[in-house]
């Protein structure tokens, strides 16, 4: 397990470093697909964070948004819940920070400007990341293994529709970057 998790922190540090000798600044640290919930995973991200000064950290938790998920998105966040506490104890030992709320996981790859909108009113006060997969479904990304092929210009329409910005003015929501958190 120790050589494991060393392995995983050199590949994340290298990543990073990769990144900010690109002269890029990251602003927060995340996983593909939360593995930063498995134990040796966030070790490695709470020890980047402090070495890097990247302060911000994704926090994976959705809350409930929409009761048409499909059964297994709402039991992976329910289950994802039991390691809240677990997790943020750490980032907090560590002087990480995270959103007040998440949304997005039960909602990946399945919608369009009325599912967000209904995302949007149902905003707890905070910060939330909402997490997404807008884009265009190009035939390299055909070929990959992943089942976020059309969904991707289903929700770049929906995150330009008219009618959310629209919403995103009458609910008062501040579109922000993780640099204007800090």
């Amino acid at each position: 397990l120790c050589r494991r998790a060393l392995r995983v922190y050199d590949e994340l540090r290298a990543q990073v470093e990769r990144i900010v000798d690109a002269g890029l600044r990251p602003t927060h640290l995340d996983t593909h697909k939360h593995t930063h919930l498995l134990p040796p995973v966030l070790d490695a991200v709470c020890r980047i964070s402090a070495e890097f000064g990247i302060a911000w950290v994704r926090r994976p938790f959705d809350f409930p948004l929409n009761a048409t998920a499909p059964f297994w998105k709402r039991c992976i966040t329910r289950s994802a819940g039991a390691l809240r506490r677990q997790f943020h104890d750490k980032l907090s030992r560590h002087g990480c920070r995270t959103t007040d709320h998440f949304a997005g996981f039960e909602l990946t790859g399945r919608f369009g400007a009325d599912e967000l909108i209904a995302v949007l009113r149902a905003l707890p006060p905070g910060s939330t990341e909402f997490m997404c997969h807008p884009g265009c479904c190009t035939e390299e990304l055909r070929r990959m293994r992943t089942r976020l092929k059309d969904s991707r210009a289903k929700e770049l329409r929906a995150l330009t529709a008219a009618e959310v910005r629209q919403v995103v003015a009458s609910e008062g929501i501040r579109l922000v970057s993780y640099r204007e958190l800090a």
